[in-house]
């Protein structure tokens, strides 16, 4: 039993993806852990306790850092399977003009997400979304390869 408010179809051919607005703020983070271990429970990828404890990771900083240096409103959690191998972990927000950069972490503990993401991700980046010139929004995503499971 999920969750999901809503229900994930997953096709044999394809790239899944499980997409969902929420809150921008920092309690966001622990719903979108759940949501994330229901995705990879639905796609038979819930046995794999590494996948899942750095996919957590990810979300967690993802929403920490849209919360923290974006006015949001409202940011999209995406986990996508780009390919049978991959993971992708994304957050949109709609703050085109505040890209992420690694950064040394301060001695407190901020400044330390990307450097996590890093860490723990085999890539990781961002996308604008919009046109060229006038972008609406952006994705901050990682990816994780997928050793083992379905």
């Amino acid at each position: 039993m999920t969750s999901l408010s809503t229900q994930v179809h997953v096709d044999s051919v394809g790239h899944p993806v499980y997409s969902q607005s929420f809150p921008c703020e920092p309690s966001t983070a622990e719903i979108g852990r759940r949501i994330l271990r229901d995705v990879l429970g639905i796609w038979h990828l819930d046995d794999l306790d590494s996948l899942a404890d750095r996919a957590a990771l990810i979300v967690t900083e993802l929403v920490a850092n849209a919360a923290r240096h974006t006015s949001c409103q409202e940011i999209r959690l995406m986990v996508r399977r780009p390919s049978a191998t991959r993971l992708r972990v994304g957050v949109l927000d709609r703050a085109p003009a505040r890209l992420p950069t690694l950064g040394q972490a301060d001695d407190d503990e901020s400044g330390r997400g990307l450097v996590l993401i890093d860490a723990v991700a085999d890539r990781w980046g961002y996308d604008l979304h919009g046109s060229g010139r006038r972008p609406w929004g952006k994705e901050v995503w990682a990816e994780i390869r997928i050793t083992g499971g379905a």
